[in-house]
């Protein structure tokens, strides 16, 4: 290979050595639904399992060489006829299929077999043989190469290359290596291994210092030209290279990273998602790429820039990874100009005095929760709006509760502007509560449903409250939304009380008849 080749080739690994990152493994139906989004997504070779590790990792990978339409399947094996054997039995199935096999090379692994060079030497040149004569798609691994002496690592890549290996693979194992280090590697094998120019050359790179991508980009750069990666970054430790990042990297930097693939980076975050959930390993919100953060921006300067011109603080789309749109996060760093947007794209169009109030609203809110979802916006917009009419309002709630009864409630509630407090007791703190406002508010009225809904996921969600109450068969409700479940009770509660008294007005109840306890001011 020349160094004037710009295609790289991508070999995911997902479904080999992803899974076998403690926890994650997948059903056999999973593994077939993800081979075959990888096929559509279009990467070149899919390692679909290690077929010698157990029948269902055999059936697996028999499996997906019958349903895949355009990889290349490959079948990873250990460096002894049997693995060799059955991983073709089950890739054959493939209409291009590949045989990798591998054995470790660094001083540490070739105690492992307790070979020493020359014995290894030979059992790599029997075991290639045997490969290639079964299949013309062989790829052959130096596993630990990172850490193998320079004079022994050229000598069996060269002998896996005369016994017909089509692919070299330089793994570095442990995450241990540095870019400069892995683009040094792949230059001096290409400058002193002969034939090293009549094969693809390939890096495997784990994450455990964190250079995972940028290690497998720099031996991309010094000459190799196939990628091994996964979706997510899975793998065993710290992860893999992540196919998301080096696609992306090439497509935004192609500039200094002038290489092409063939993958449609707008799947990517489908089967990013999909991967997530078959695995159990749910990607963390600021990974590169695919994170819940990744086109999220809360503070308010950025996202007053973002609305002026995304470029401002992206540098890729996200319909490029197949996202509709940035997500404006919504917390207290947000300024009004992104809650005008978030909401006028939630429906609603605010004139400056709604804006206001709402925004005070909204920061307060903000203060309580890490993060405003587009659900608690629209039950925020839903509480302002029962509060057009405060005859009632709660201004202060403590109720205490627990599995001594009584529970009780103190409660201060301004009634037309004049605060009044009492304290109550009840059968729980929303029956406590309840009753402290009705004797500040003596009413007639029925409670005909209380319900509960959490807006929102997680222990800081907003709970939105819906009150229905009859009175002479007049009906109304009142609904509010808090991350305190018993104030946003309250606060339901009065609003329906709220649209009681505007009905008794609307059919001409006298006034006198609403009436209140005469408490404490």
């Amino acid at each position: 290979m020349t160094d004037t080749q710009d295609r790289v080739v991508i070999f995911d690994t997902t479904l080999r050595d992803g899974e076998q990152s403690p926890g994650a493994t997948m059903t056999h139906d999973e593994k077939l639904e993800i081979a075959q989004m990888l096929d559509e997504m279009g990467v070149d070779i899919i390692e679909a399992g290690f077929p010698i590790a157990s029948e269902g990792d055999f059936e697996a990978v028999r499996d997906i060489a019958e349903v895949t339409q355009n990889a290349v399947i490959c079948g990873l094996a250990r460096a002894n006829f049997k693995d060799i054997d059955r991983c073709w039995e089950a890739v054959r199935h493939s209409e291009r299929p590949r045989i990798h096999t591998f054995i470790g090379t660094s001083p540490m692994h070739r105690m492992i077999p307790n070979l020493n060079m020359d014995e290894m030497a030979e059992r790599i040149h029997e075991t290639v043989t045997h490969a290639r004569n079964l299949c013309d798609n062989v790829q052959w691994s130096p596993m630990d190469a990172t850490r193998t002496e320079h004079d022994y690592l050229c000598r069996v890549v060269e002998i896996a290359i005369k016994a017909g290996a089509t692919t070299i693979n330089i793994p570095d194992t442990v995450g241990y290596t540095a870019p400069r280090e892995s683009a040094d590697l792949i230059r001096m094998l290409l400058e002193r291994v002969p034939g090293a120019d009549e094969i693809i050359f390939a890096t495997h790179c784990h994450n455990d210092l964190g250079m995972a991508t940028a290690n497998s980009l720099a031996a991309v750069e010094a000459g190799a030209r196939q990628i091994e990666c996964t979706i997510n970054g899975l793998g065993e430790r710290a992860g893999n290279t992540s196919l998301e990042e080096v696609v992306m990297a090439m497509k935004v930097r192609n500039d200094i990273l002038p290489y092409t693939t063939g993958i449609d980076t707008t799947k990517i975050m489908n089967i990013s998602r999909r991967v997530a959930d078959v695995s159990g390993f749910q990607v963390q919100f600021n990974k590169a790429i695919v994170g819940k953060n990744a086109f999220a921006h809360e503070s308010g300067i950025h996202q007053d820039g973002m609305l002026k011109n995304p470029l401002n603080f992206e540098i890729m789309r996200p319909e490029d990874v197949g996202l509709s749109a940035t997500n404006l996060v919504m917390g207290k760093h947000s300024g009004r100009a992104a809650l005008r947007a978030k909401l006028h794209d939630l429906g609603y169009d605010l004139g400056d005095n709604q804006l206001k109030d709402v925004f005070v609203r909204f920061k307060e809110l903000a203060d309580r929760k890490k993060e405003v979802y587009d659900d608690d916006l629209i039950a925020l917009m839903r509480d302002a709006g029962s509060e057009v009419d405060d005859h009632l309002k709660v201004k202060f709630l403590r109720v205490i509760c627990g599995t001594q009864a009584p529970q009780s409630a103190d409660l201060v509630m301004s009634v037309d502007g004049v605060d009044h407090m009492v304290s109550a007791s009840g059968d729980g703190p929303v029956d406590a509560t309840f009753n402290a406002v009705k004797q500040i508010f003596p009413h007639n009225a029925h409670l005909k449903l209380y319900q509960v809904h959490a807006v929102t996921r997680g222990t800081d969600a907003q709970a939105t409250v819906s009150v229905r109450l009859e009175e002479d068969g007049r009906i109304v409700t009142g609904q509010s939304a808090d991350t305190d479940t018993v104030v946003a009770s309250a606060k339901a509660y009065v609003a329906a009380l709220n649209r009681l008294i505007v009905r008794r007005q609307k059919t001409g109840t006298d006034q006198k008849e609403i009436t209140y306890r005469d408490v404490v001011s």
